[in-house]
């Protein structure tokens, strides 16, 4: 895959963040349609060890880091915005040993709160293991603690 600014705006974006890290989770995509993450299987992600299915603590994880992530995708500049509120209807249990793709993307941005929505797939994105909405609070791109990080983006952004 070729490499974009946005795409290594998100890489390091997700690098920074030590749960992410710990959790192995990486970008498959991001573009203007929005940020898919990848969620490797691992022993320390499981819930139930008789059938090894996913912790759903995992799976919020990687869906609220999405669902944040994808707002990279639509604002001219990088702004923190934390969750407001998010909704996951969960399908079915995650296949053990086998990787879980996030996809997010933002359906409506507004002065003050950015609208997301997005699933949870292993093979197939029409199979979704869970469906999620989002909200996520805009609190500008000079708000204290994102000045720093938003300074090492710079030069991810055209």
């Amino acid at each position: 895959m070729n490499e974009t600014p946005l795409m290594a705006m998100a890489e390091r974006f997700l690098s920074a963040l030590k749960h992410c890290q710990l959790l192995q989770m990486r970008v498959e995509r991001a573009d203007a349609e929005g940020i898919t993450l990848l969620l490797p299987w691992s022993p320390a992600i499981v819930g139930n060890p008789q059938t090894g299915a996913v912790h759903g603590g995992a799976l919020t994880t990687l869906m609220d880091t999405t669902c944040g992530m994808a707002t990279l995708c639509v604002l001219p500049q990088f702004e923190v915005c934390p969750t407001l509120d998010l909704r996951i209807d969960y399908m079915h249990a995650a296949e053990p040993n086998k990787p879980i793709h996030g996809h997010a993307q933002c359906y409506r941005v507004t002065r003050d709160v950015i609208f997301t929505r997005g699933s949870a797939y292993q093979d197939d994105p029409a199979h979704p293991i869970c469906q999620v909405v989002g909200t996520f609070m805009r609190l500008g791109p000079d708000i204290k603690g994102g000045i720093r990080f938003a300074n090492t983006l710079k030069e991810s952004r055209p």
